[in-house]
């Protein structure tokens, strides 16, 4: 363990072996480090937060601040942040809410870059990249292996499912559906999140299969619940399909995000 003589760490926090405390850098009570965590210099981490192994936190950012809710009180809520994670300058990830699940939770192996901000009571999953000042509102859930692009914003309660990729400057204000590609102010849908599919390991024929289906959901006949319904029937055997299918009948608190609206 090495804690710089600048550095403030209250009583009450707990640091794990190999964990690094740079210069200017304040850890509040409540507060644990596990094994590896390295923050580099001048780093806030608040209160009751947990910040998995190995994460490497960068000068000026703020972690497990109090939620921005006009109803929080003072109450005792969290953050948990996975291991693995590189989270860059000036990023602000927010504790949860008692209105809320109590707890703001992040993945691992994550890229949070310059400016990011997770706000609170947000779910957000593996393999997240969050680009310069990209923001998610508060109750936002964002599946694994998701990309936002710089200044891009998910609207409060918002979902992304795993493995879409939503362009820079983006307002998303309805859904995006796993593996979509949406940009644009507001936010449409555009098809598929090919690179990220290709990057994945996805062969010709998968990719194929996976577009059909989605012209199917998107562009066929009949009623967006009757194409719904032939699409689970039709591609009962390919599970992205089928998640998408999923994710579209779930209660989601905003509307979907779909090509051309």
């Amino acid at each position: 363990m090495s804690i710089h003589p600048t550095a403030i760490v209250d009583a009450d926090a707990r640091l794990a072996d190999g964990v690094e405390v740079g210069p200017w850098c304040s850890v509040g009570p409540g507060v644990v480090l596990a094994e590896g965590v390295r923050l580099v210099s001048h780093v806030v981490v608040q209160q009751d937060t947990l910040i998995g192994a190995r994460t490497v936190v960068h000068p000026f950012a703020v972690i497990g601040g109090d939620p921005q809710h006009g109803g929080y009180r003072g109450e005792k809520v969290t953050l948990e942040i996975g291991a693995d994670n590189l989270i860059r300058e000036h990023s602000t990830f927010n504790r949860g809410t008692p209105q809320g699940a109590g707890v703001t939770r992040v993945g691992s192996n994550g890229l949070f870059m310059t400016g990011a901000h997770i706000g609170h009571d947000c779910v957000v999953g593996d393999n997240v990249v969050l680009a310069n000042n990209a923001t998610l509102g508060g109750h936002a859930r964002i599946g694994d292996r998701v990309f936002l692009g710089g200044l891009a914003a998910v609207h409060q309660n918002g979902r992304v499912g795993q493995g879409a990729i939503v362009g820079g400057l983006a307002a998303v204000t309805r859904d995006v559906i796993p593996y979509g590609s949406a940009w644009g102010n507001h936010a449409r849908l555009h098809g598929l999140n090919l690179i990220g599919l290709k990057r994945k390991g996805y062969g010709k024929d998968a990719i194929r299969r996976l577009l059909a289906a989605y012209r199917e959901l998107f562009e066929g006949r009949g009623t967006f619940a009757e194409r719904i319904d032939a699409a689970a029937a039709a591609y009962a055997d390919l599970p992205e399909i089928m998640e998408i299918v999923v994710f579209i009948r779930e209660d989601g608190k905003r509307p979907l995000c779909l090509p051309g609206e």
